[in-house]
């Protein structure tokens, strides 16, 4: 299997919040991809590594990004020599591909006919959550019809509540 991180987003929300913050470590992050926020000292994008990594011999696994945050990535990426980053070739927001092209793109620079597991790069996911469980969930599905895929997503709320939804097709 081969995983594919999609961080080809330009954080404008983000921005925004950033650029009005009072705090000035805050404001430090502005021009940081969401993906490589720190969370716990780490890039947010390395928990994702890690946990596709699971201790065992590393997968083939693709970054898309954009031209504007690509070096930042590849800064990062230098250690994950397993990693490959890709730009999508746009510098603005209004010229965003969006997830399905990009993942469309990945998949036909690098011919990839394989199962892939695609990740959102600025997901954060709970300290329960074990990456092997969605694997074999998969596994399962697949022996039973090669076509099957595996969908997962938090609702997050206004409370800063989250529910687990997944679905199957």
């Amino acid at each position: 299997m081969k995983a594919v991180i999609l961080a080809a987003g330009y954080g404008t929300r983000l921005l925004k919040d950033l650029q009005g913050a009072d705090e000035q470590h805050l404001q430090d992050l502005t021009g940081t991809p969401k993906p490589l926020l720190p969370i716990a000292g780490f890039p947010l994008i390395s928990y994702w590594i890690e946990a596709l990594r699971g201790g065992q011999d590393p997968i083939d696994i693709f970054i898309i990004t954009n031209e504007l945050y690509q070096g930042k990535f590849k800064d990062w990426a230098k250690n994950y020599p397993f990693v490959t980053v890709i730009s999508d070739g746009t510098s603005t927001n209004e010229e965003r591909l969006g997830a399905v092209s990009c993942l469309q793109l990945i998949i036909e620079a690098f011919s990839i006919d394989d199962s892939l597991m695609v990740i959102g790069g600025d997901t954060l996911f709970y300290e329960d959550f074990h990456l092997q469980d969605v694997v074999e969930e998969f596994e399962v599905l697949y022996r039973g019809n090669s076509q099957a895929n595996l969908v997962l997503s938090y609702t997050c709320k206004d409370d800063g509540k989250a529910a687990e939804l997944g679905s199957r097709a």
